[in-house]
Formats: C-alpha cells, structure tokens, sequence
C-alpha cells in the first residue's frame, strides 16, 4: 500500500474542526494527592468550569476497582457537564520479545480497550515504548508492531481506535512512528500526536509529518526546539493542523512548573483563542460544523 493509500483511511469530511479538551493528567499531582480532594469526577467538574469541550480520561485516576457502574457514572457525568470523553489513556509497553511480560501488556491493552468501550470512549492511547538494553531501535519497532497487530482484530470488535503516541523510545523521531503505521495500514490505528515529544531543530516539522495520520493530540505548553525548551505557538500549531484537515480535539496535557489549578485554565483559554481566531479567518469552525 503506498503512502497516499494509507493516508487515506484517515479521510475526512472536508475543512477543519478543533475543539479544546483536557487530559485528567494535567492535574496528576492532585489527584495522586489524597488529601488534595481531586478525583476524577472533580476532574471533570473542573474541566467543564474553565471551558473544555472534553477531556480524556487516563487510566491511572480511575478509581478502584473499576467497576461498569463506576463507568456509567463517569460516563454520564461527563454527558450532564456537556463534555465528550475524548479518548482514554493506558501506560502500556509494546517493545518486548514474545513472552509473559509481553503478555500482560496485551492483556492490559485489551482490558483498556473493553473499558474504553463501556465508557464510549472512541479512541484509546497506547505507547510502543523502548527495548530493553542492548536491543536495538528497530527489533524494538518490530515487536511494537507485532503487538499492535494482536491488539487491532479486537479494537475493531470494540469499536475503539488504538492511538499511537510519540513518547520516546522507539517513536522518538517521525520516522519511527510514521515506518509503524504505514507497514501496519489499519483504520483502527492511528498517531496520537504529542506536541512536546519531539526534540529537534525543526519540531514543527516533525510535528506536521505525522498530522496526516493524526487521531488525536495532546498540547504541551512548550515545544523542544535542539534540547531548549520554548513556550508553544498555538497559533501557528492550529494553523498547521487546520492545513492538514485534522478534525477532532486538542487536548492540554499540562507538564509545565506552575501550579496546575492555576496553569490549565489559563493555557486552555489560550488553545481556545488559537481556534477562535483560525475560524475568524475562516480557516477552522471551532463548532465542529462546515467552514464558511
């Protein structure tokens, strides 16, 4: 299959239409902080107060145990907040040898995918991970493959996307993620492109290589340009978005040094002006409806 073959099964309705979401692991350090008083249904509260559209849900702040119950509440939470359940989100590593290890993560994956379905959650992010020592980059790629192959048949059944994203190890550059998804070719796997992962002296570049088959992003406040961090320009990532045809959700996955109750809330009113001022331009509908 060739290139513009596989950037086909990503084909979408004409236009652009980005909405702004949050990741639960923006606020990771209060709700791993018991005596913080933030849950995930705080989360979501939270995230409908400041002006998100949706949110995605990460594994690791779900409650225990994870019950259909606990699901539908969250579920409809979610729904009388006016917010989409974006996606959700596991800490999975695919780069290992056949084997028990290997294993238990498909097993976790196909659990997340089961979980993610129940929750209608339409996509699931997933990570490929780095091989271990003395393995190279691209035995790594392979058994990344191998597992994602095993996990696709079932995401299908469930009607969930698996997201790939660009975390590091054998998907630290464009070229690793972007040789992965086109030798695998399935509508049901796609990039979940994270804003801040890649680190090179074009990372706008990079970004925009992988936006063809992007499902899904995450927005970092900062980009890493030769090893320096600098601020994002969510101006100019919109724009690049809305040059590719994306449509779907931004979502802010804060990582920065503030505070986050008082850092998200500013930063996702600056992903909302980006998509304000693109569809003023008459370059993305915020709304999710045509273009002018």
């Amino acid at each position: 299959m060739t290139d513009d073959r596989v950037k086909k099964l990503y084909t979408r309705a004409q236009g652009s239409a980005i909405r702004v979401g949050c990741c639960a692991y923006s606020y990771r350090d209060l709700l791993t902080n018991a005596s913080a008083g933030m849950s995930l249904e705080r989360f979501i509260d939270t995230a409908a107060e400041i002006g998100c559209e949706g949110v995605e849900l990460t594994a690791y702040y779900f409650a225990r145990p994870i019950t259909s119950g606990y699901l539908h509440q969250i579920r409809r939470r979610c729904f009388l907040s006016g917010l989409d359940i974006t996606g959700t989100a596991v800490g999975n590593t695919f780069a290992l040898p056949p084997g028990p290890d290997r294993d238990a993560q498909l097993n976790l994956v196909r659990h997340w995918l089961d979980l993610s379905a129940d929750l209608g959650a339409p996509c699931l992010r997933v990570f490929a991970g780095a091989p271990p020592s003395g393995v190279s980059m691209k035995q790594g790629r392979r058994w990344v493959i191998e597992c994602l192959l095993e996990c696709l048949d079932y995401a299908e059944e469930r009607g969930v996307m698996l997201a790939l994203e660009n975390h590091g190890g054998v998907v630290q550059r464009p070229d690793g993620i972007l040789e992965i998804i086109r030798r695998i070719r399935s509508p049901w796997l796609g990039v979940k492109l994270d804003t801040g992962n890649f680190d090179s002296d074009s990372p706008y570049e990079d970004l925009a290589r992988c936006m063809d088959y992007t499902v899904s992003v995450h927005v970092k406040t900062e980009v890493r340009r030769s090893g320096v961090l600098e601020p994002v320009d969510y101006g100019h990532l919109v724009s690049l978005l809305t040059a590719h045809g994306y449509r779907g959700y931004i979502n802010l996955e804060y990582e920065g040094r503030e505070i986050a109750s008082k850092a998200v809330p500013m930063a996702i009113a600056a992903m909302r002006n980006a998509t304000r001022s693109a569809e003023r331009q008459g370059r993305v509908d915020s709304s999710g409806g045509s273009c002018a």
